[in-house]
């Protein structure tokens, strides 16, 4: 058996025949020949009769028209030695070898992502909760009160803003204009009560006239027995701290308090900065070298030292402490519809400053809650929008040592009126 290819022996490559199997004795060199693919095994599976997209058209058959059973293929003829059709296959969904990949399950990544995003809400809503419960003062007492009136319905807070300068330099008493006094007293008090019928801010001013019931003393558990004496509002304050000031207030009204918030001349200023200052429409220009006022008409935005000036001032107001009041009121609650914006509660760089600023000053009862808290401050926000009422404690002129007298009719309608959450009628100046 010869061991040349088809068509070739010893004889005809010496002698010139037909040489090169078939031949031609033309002087051209004869074309390209197919040559025969040696199958080398089976291969896994039939190939799909239709070529996939991007793919080549089944190639003609090999030297005798034939293919093979199996239907393979080389394409080494096309120079698809690899049958990969012309390069990468497919389209953007295929890989380099013709596989689909599986498209993105997005519903799955929403999910995924918005669970993500609760999970960060929630730690960073609880990291927050317990900072903020953590920076409480919780120093009043109302355990030590005697005698208290019974609860009625509804919340009933005493808000309170002293003159405390504890924490603050020389330099800021000098420039807040708050004089260097030991010690602290009330330089505003109002009752927030917190209602379904709506909200209702009173002020109390400061001068009016109260008696001074019997009391255990706060810090000496000493029982001091009333004489009957009467005073300003705000001694109680001075002579034994916030205890003797709620247990006043409770004396004279017959209204229970249900919680205590105190915040000093420092905390005030900064809470004002931190939220970038509180827009008042002044409606008449006035000054006031005492507090440091100097205002013009119209609309202007106060800033942390303005707005502890704006609230302060009495000298300048022929009503003295009543028209002090009002605007304290009129100040409180453009400060709490300042601090309520989206752009102060939805921007951490204002609002941790804004609570951090609060809460470093703000002095509150044992059982206030953060809860009661923001109901305190939701409330103050809802009389600015028209959801409450505020007003002056009812009065009907001057004691005989000169302090302001409630109207004793009135201020006993407008307890009742609070102690069963129903909606008040009565007016104050």
């Amino acid at each position: 058996m010869s061991d040349w290819p088809g068509g070739w022996t010893g004889d005809t490559r010496d002698s010139g025949g037909d040489r090169y199997g078939r031949g031609s004795a033309s002087a051209q060199p004869e074309g390209a020949r197919v040559m025969r693919h040696v199958q080398r095994g089976q291969v896994p599976g039939p190939r799909p009769s239709a070529p996939p997209r991007g793919g080549v058209p089944a190639q003609p058959a090999y030297g005798n028209g034939e293919r093979y059973q199996d239907g393979y293929d080389s394409g080494y003829n096309t120079g698809q030695v690899y049958g990969s059709g012309g390069g990468r296959r497919g389209g953007d969904d295929d890989d380099y070898y013709g596989t689909a990949r599986p498209r993105p399950n997005w519903r799955r990544r929403i999910k995924v992502g918005s669970l993500t995003l609760v999970v960060v809400l929630l730690a960073v809503s609880i990291g927050t909760y317990f900072w903020a419960d953590s920076k409480l003062k919780r120093e009043v007492d109302l355990s030590k009160v005697i005698d208290r009136p019974a609860e009625g319905e509804g919340t009933n807070y005493l808000i309170v803003g002293s003159d405390s300068r504890e924490g603050m330099t020389a330099e800021e008493k000098k420039k807040l204009h708050t004089g260097s006094a030991e010690g602290k007293r009330t330089d505003s008090m109002m009752i927030l009560h917190v209602g379904s019928n709506g909200n209702t801010l009173i002020s109390l001013p400061r001068d009016s006239n109260v008696v001074i019931p019997t009391f255990v003393g706060s810090e000496s558990g000493k029982t001091y027995q009333g004489t009957g004496r009467q005073v300003k509002l705000n001694a109680a304050y001075a002579e034994d701290g916030p205890e003797l000031l709620v247990r006043t207030v409770e004396y004279n009204t017959g209204l229970r308090i249900d919680h205590y918030a105190e915040i000093g001349f420092a905390g005030f200023a900064k809470i004002v900065d931190a939220v970038g200052g509180v827009e008042m429409d002044i409606p008449k220009a006035f000054k006031d070298k005492n507090s440091g006022a100097d205002f013009k008409a119209g609309k202007q935005t106060l800033n942390g030292e303005q707005a502890l000036a704006f609230v302060r001032t009495r000298y300048a107001f022929a009503g003295s402490d009543l028209d002090r009041t009002k605007n304290q009121q009129k100040f409180l609650a453009a400060l709490a519809s300042q601090a309520a914006t989206p752009s102060t509660v939805l921007n951490p760089f204002k609002l941790y400053p804004t609570m951090g600023a609060g809460l470093d000053t703000l002095v509150v009862d044992k059982d206030m809650s953060l809860f009661d808290l923001a109901s305190m401050f939701w409330a103050m926000k809802g009389i600015t929008g028209g959801d409450g009422t505020s007003m002056n404690m009812p009065l009907s002129g001057n004691a005989a040592n000169g302090n302001l007298q409630w109207d004793t009719a009135k201020v006993k309608t407008l307890v009742n009126e609070l102690k069963n959450d129903e909606k008040v009628t009565v007016s104050g100046d």
